[in-house]
């Protein structure tokens, strides 16, 4: 009998909740249609609002300093990592040693106490100001619920009133149910009233303490990272100082192709070397054609009819000095006019010049055809004229100084290591 006497219950509470969302769905319908008139406060709706605004940054807030959190995290094991390598490369027998391992070991604690830190200061502080949210939320909900109640049984007391056959019990149950509903939603409502301005007050506090606990522990954690630092790098000063002539020191890329100068007078020599079963030839007197690299100068075209220029041009020394195939690019001023690369009209700079460069180390050439650099030399880079000659990571130029003073590619350019210099213009 008693479970029957639950289950009844049971249902009957059920049929209630379903009989009271389909007068609320009907009393909603009515509203919107307009024949029911709806309870508004707009003062109330306004605190919703900024409730609503209020949850939506506190939980973007939350889960950006999540992040923040996972970042100091794989910072903390980034840096661990490399700490840990450092350990394995120190060798025993480097003064330093014992420091560089405690540095190592104060690193790591401070980082796992920075971590906990803003667990406990700014992560549990953010969870328990959105635990309050929830309920707040689920309250505005059942207000708006209890107030569509209110609506609805005013209305039908309105209505059994103004009906032409009265019913007094009705209109006496009617006015009951009115009182009732009133009472509980007033009650909620007086409630939510005072919590949500104050809920919505507290925001400029909260924000205040939240970003200051985070600020003041992430200077703190800098400020004893930084001795740290300091340390291991005095440290690794006094470890220099003992090894100071074993010093890194920058290296080029290494040159897989064959130098080019080397290659250019090698195919000198195959091109004026005899056929087999030949004898060799006599070498050609001072002056003769084959006695001198062809130079070939463009000129702009003449007159019909008129005579085609033939006289050969001065050799300079190091035109004559250098296979033909040397000289790359030749200038000369033709009707005041420079014929050259990219550099045409461009006194002051070499044929094809492209841009510079400042030698940050010093290098010493390895071959014939390389730049002896110093730091500080500034270097006016040029295209080689066959792209497959360039080794990667190498640039061909002169320098600055040297075509200032010279103003001749075939005596003062080079290929030097890019990796050696910056660019500056």
């Amino acid at each position: 009998m008693a479970e029957m006497g639950s289950k009844g219950v049971t249902a009957g509470k059920i049929a209630s909740n379903v009989q009271k969302k389909l007068t609320r769905a009907q009393e909603k319908v009515l509203q919107k249609l307009g024949k029911a008139d709806e309870t508004k406060d707009e003062q109330f709706e306004q605190c919703v609002q900024n409730f609503n605004k209020q949850l939506t940054e506190g939980t973007r807030l939350q889960k950006d300093l999540r992040t923040y959190l996972a970042s100091v995290k794989a910072m903390h094991e980034a840096s661990k990592k490399l700490n840990e390598c450092l350990q394995e490369v120190y060798e025993p027998d480097w003064p330093g040693r014992d420091e560089a391992s405690k540095i190592a070991e104060n690193n790591d604690l401070l980082w796992m106490d920075y971590h906990q830190k803003l667990v406990d200061q700014a992560l549990l502080t953010m969870d328990t100001y959105l635990g309050q949210f929830p309920d707040i939320k689920s309250r505005i909900a059942k207000r708006g619920r209890k107030l569509v109640d209110y609506d609805s049984a005013r209305h039908h007391y309105e209505s059994l009133q103004t009906a032409k056959k009265k019913d007094e019990a009705k209109i006496a149950k009617a006015e009951e149910e009115l009182i009732k509903a009133q009472k509980v939603f007033e009650e909620m409502n007086v409630d939510l009233q005072e919590e949500l301005p104050s809920l919505w007050n507290s925001r400029v506090g909260f924000y205040v303490n939240t970003f200051q606990s985070i600020a003041g522990l992430e200077e703190n954690f800098h400020k004893e990272m930084s001795k740290l630092n300091q340390n291991l790098n005095d440290v690794l000063v006094s470890l220099e100082k003992q090894h100071g002539s074993n010093t890194f020191t920058v290296k080029a890329q290494p040159r897989k192709k064959t130098k080019l100068f080397s290659r250019l007078r090698r195919k000198k020599n195959s091109d004026s070397a005899p056929a087999k079963g030949n004898k060799s030839p006599s070498p050609p007197p001072d002056g003769s054609p084959a006695a001198t690299p062809e130079i070939r100068v463009n000129h702009e075209p003449e007159p019909a009819g008129a005579a085609t220029p033939g006289a050969a041009l001065p050799k300079s020394p190091s035109q004559s000095s250098l296979p033909a195939v040397v000289v790359e690019t030749f200038s000369a001023t033709v009707n005041g006019t420079v014929e050259s690369g990219s550099g045409a009209g461009r006194l002051d700079l070499p044929p094809g010049f492209m841009f510079k460069v400042q030698a940050q180390h010093d290098y010493t050439a390895t071959d014939t055809d390389e730049l002896q650099l110093k730091a500080g030399d500034v270097v006016l880079v040029i295209p080689f004229q066959n792209p497959e000659e360039q080794d990667e990571g190498w640039l061909m130029g002169v320098k600055e100084s040297d075509w200032n003073q010279h103003k001749e590619l075939e005596k003062c350019r080079g290929v030097f290591p890019e990796n050696f210099t910056e660019r500056v213009q």
